[in-house]
C-alpha cells in the first residue's frame, strides 16, 4: 500500500528510550566491524543479515545498548532465536530495564508461550514507578501471531487487577482492546473504566466508541448527547465529541457540536464540511451569510475560507469571487490553486489552466505554491482524460525542479496507473538516489514490485527499510504482508494484514486481506472483509481486481 507521509528518520525504532539515554559504554575495536557491517546490511533492507552482525557485535561487547540494538532487529526480522541470544546478552548486562522485559514479553508472546509472557507482563505491571505499565502495553500490541494470545493476557491482566488506578492506563488498555477487534473484552474493560472514573468525559467518550462498535448506535447517541455541556468551553473534548457523531454518520450532529462554544476559522471550515457532507443546504447557508454578514471587509483567511463554503454550496462563481478577492498574505497562493479547480469546475479549462501556468511562472510566489500549480494541473489534465498532457506538466515541473520528489512521486505513480511499471521504477529510484531514507517512496516501491512484479526478493528488502524506519505505519505492514502472500507464506501475510487493518480501517488494506482469506479457504470471512472495503469505497482498485480474482 503506498499513501504514507514521506521522509521519515530511518532506524527512529531502534533508538534507545529515554531510560536507556545514558553514554553508552564505549565500544572495543572487535565488534567495530559487525556494526558497520550491520548499519550497511540495514540500509541495504536485509535484516537477517543485519540481525546477524549486530548479535555478532553485541557478543562482543559489554555494551547494554548493543545488545537491545540486536534484540530489536532480530524481533523485526522474525529472528525469533537471534532475538532470545541478545536478549541473554541484554538481560546480564540491564537486568532491571523495563525495555528489556517488554522486548522479552514480546519474544514470548510470539512464541506463544503464555507462561513466560504472562511472567514478564505481571513484572511490568507491578513496576513501583507505575511506568512499566505502558511497556506491557507495548508488548501486547506488538503484533504477535495470534492476536487471540495477546486478548487473552490482556484479560488475565484485567482479572488479576494489574492495571493501575490511573485514567490513561485504563483508556490506553482499553483502547488496546478495541484494537485487537475483542468486543467482548472491550466491553468489559470499558465497564470497569466507566465505575472507576464516572465522572470523566474522556472515559464517556471511550464508553460511546464501544457502544458503536458493538453496534449499540443508540445508546452511544445516548451518551454522547450528555457530553455536550463538558465538551462546550473544552476544544479538544468538542473536536472528539463531534468526530464520534460523525463516525456514527451523523454529520448534523458533528456539526452542532462544533457549533457549541467559541468559534474561530478551522471551526467554522470544519462545520461548512460537515453540512456539506449532511447536505444540509439549509444550515450551510445560514452560517455562509452569518460569516458574510460579520465583517465588511473580511481578512484573506475569511476570504479564503468563505470561498470553500460557497463551492460546498455549489456556488462557483460567488467562490471564485471570494478566491480572486484574496490579493495577499498567507492565504495568497492557496486562493489562486482553488481558483483554477474552481474555473475547472465550471468548464473554464483554458482560464483554470492560464491560472496555474500563471502561478507556475510567478517569481514572487514560493516554491511550494508553483510546485502544487504543478501537480493541480497534473490531476485536472487527468480528469479531462488528457493522459498525454498529465505527463507532459510532470516533464515541465521536473524541467523547473529537477531533483522534487512531490512531482516525481505524483509522475511515478502516474506511470503505476499506465501499467508502466519500469517508469514507475525509474522515478522511484531517482528519488532513492536524492532521498535514500524516503519511507513513503521505499514502500511505494517495495510495493509496486510486489504487486506488479515477480521481483519478489528486492520488494522484500526495500519495504524492510521501510518496516526499520516506521515499524508501526499501518502502509508498510500492509506491503509487507502483502509481499509475504505473494511469496506463497499465507499465514504470516494474514497475520500482518489483520494488523494493519486494525491500525487503520483502509479498503486496500481489507481487499488484501480478503482476498488472503479467500485463498486460504476462509470465504466466509473474506466475504466479510469485502463488504467492509466496499462501505469504505467501492470504487477502490485493489478491491476490484480482488473481487475479480476471487469472483467474490
Amino acid at each position: 500500500m503506498m499513501r504514507i507521509s514521506l521522509a521519515i528518520p530511518l532506524l527512529l525504532v531502534l533508538a534507545l528510550p529515554a531510560q536507556a539515554a545514558r553514554k553508552p559504554a564505549p565500544v572495543r575495536e572487535e565488534p567495530l566491524g559487525a556494526v558497520m557491517a550491520g548499519e550497511f546490511a540495514l540500509q541495504s533492507g536485509q535484516l537477517s543479515e543485519a540481525s546477524r552482525w549486530y548479535l555478532q557485535a553485541a557478543r562482543a561487547s559489554e555494551d547494554a545498548g548493543l545488545a537491545e540494538r540486536a534484540t530489536r532487529i532480530a524481533l523485526l526480522s522474525n529472528d525469533d532465536a537471534g532475538a532470545a541470544e541478545a536478549l541473554k546478552l541484554w538481560r546480564a548486562r540491564a537486568p532491571k530495564s523495563l525495555a528489556m522485559r517488554s522486548a522479552e514479553a514480546t519474544l514470548a508472546i510470539r512464541r506463544n508461550n503464555a507462561r513466560a509472557a504472562r511472567r514478564e507482563l505481571s513484572a511490568l505491571m507491578a513496576d513501583p514507578d507505575e511506568m512499566g505499565w505502558r511497556y506491557a502495553l507495548t508488548a501486547l500490541g506488538s503484533g504477535g501471531r495470534d492476536p487471540d494470545l495477546s486478548a487473552k493476557l490482556l484479560g488475565e491482566l484485567v482479572d488479576d487487577g494489574a492495571i493501575p488506578a490511573q485514567l490513561q492506563a485504563w483508556l490506553a488498555f482499553a483502547g488496546l482492546a478495541q484494537q485487537l477487534d475483542q468486543p467482548d473484552l472491550s466491553q468489559r474493560i470499558v465497564g470497569l473504566v466507566v465505575t472507576r472514573f464516572p465522572q470523566e468525559p474522556r472515559v464517556a467518550l471511550l464508553h460511546a466508541s464501544q457502544l458503536r462498535r458493538s453496534g449499540d448506535e443508540a445508546g452511544a447517541r445516548e451518551v454522547l448527547d450528555g457530553l455536550h455541556e463538558a465538551a462546550a468551553n473544552t476544544p479538544e473534548l468538542r473536536l472528539a465529541t463531534a468526530a464520534e457523531y460523525e463516525a456514527l454518520g451523523d454529520s448534523q450532529a458533528a456539526a452542532g457540536m462544533l457549533a457549541e462554544g467559541p468559534q474561530d476559522d478551522q471551526t467554522y471550515a470544519l462545520r461548512a464540511s460537515l453540512l456539506a457532507k449532511a447536505d444540509d443546504d439549509r444550515a450551510l447557508t445560514a452560517l455562509y451569510d452569518e460569516l458574510r454578514k460579520e465583517d465588511a471587509d473580511p481578512e484573506p483567511e475569511r476570504r479564503l475560507l468563505l470561498g470553500q463554503m460557497a463551492e460546498f454550496l455549489k456556488r462557483p462563481q460567488q467562490a471564485l469571487d471570494w478566491y480572486r478577492s484574496v490579493a495577499s498574505g498567507n492565504a495568497r497562493s492557496e486562493a489562486r490553486l482553488r481558483s483554477a479547480n474552481t474555473l475547472f469546475e465550471l468548464d473554464r479549462q483554458a482560464e483554470a489552466l492560464a491560472e496555474l501556468k500563471s502561478l507556475q511562472g510567478d517569481a514572487a510566489a514560493d516554491d511550494e505554491a508553483r510546485i502544487n500549480a504543478y501537480l493541480l494541473e497534473a490531476e485536472l489534465r487527468r480528469k479531462a482524460g488528457n493522459d498525454a498532457a498529465e505527463l507532459e506538466v510532470f516533464a515541465r515541473g521536473l524541467a523547473a525542479y529537477p531533483d522534487d520528489v512531490e512531482i516525481l512521486y505524483s509522475r511515478g505513480l502516474a506511470w503505476e496507473r499506465r501499467d508502466r511499471i519500469d517508469r514507475a521504477e525509474a522515478d522511484f529510484r531517482k528519488i532513492l538516489v536524492i532521498d535514500p531514507e524516503n519511507t513513503a517512496t521505499l514502500n511505494a516501491l517495495g510495493y509496486t514490485l510486489a504487486d506488479r512484479t515477480q521481483r519478489f526478493q528486492e520488494a522484500l528488502q526495500l519495504i524492510d527499510r521501510a518496516r526499520t524506519a516506521d515499524p508501526e505505519n499501518a502502509a508498510i505492514i500492509d506491503s509487507y504482508g502483502w509481499v509475504l502472500y505473494r511469496i506463497g507464506r499465507l499465514p504470516e501475510a494474514l497475520i500482518e494484514l489483520r494488523r494493519a487493518y486494525a491500525l487503520q480501517k483502509d479498503p486496500e488494506i481489507a481487499a488484501h486481506v480478503g482476498e488472503v482469506l479467500w485463498v486460504m479457504g476462509q470465504k466466509d470471512e473474506a466475504r466479510r472483509y469485502f463488504e467492509e472495503a466496499r462501505k469504505l469505497d467501492p470504487e477502490n482498485r485493489s478491491l476490484q481486481r480482488a473481487l475479480e480474482k476471487t469472483g467474490a
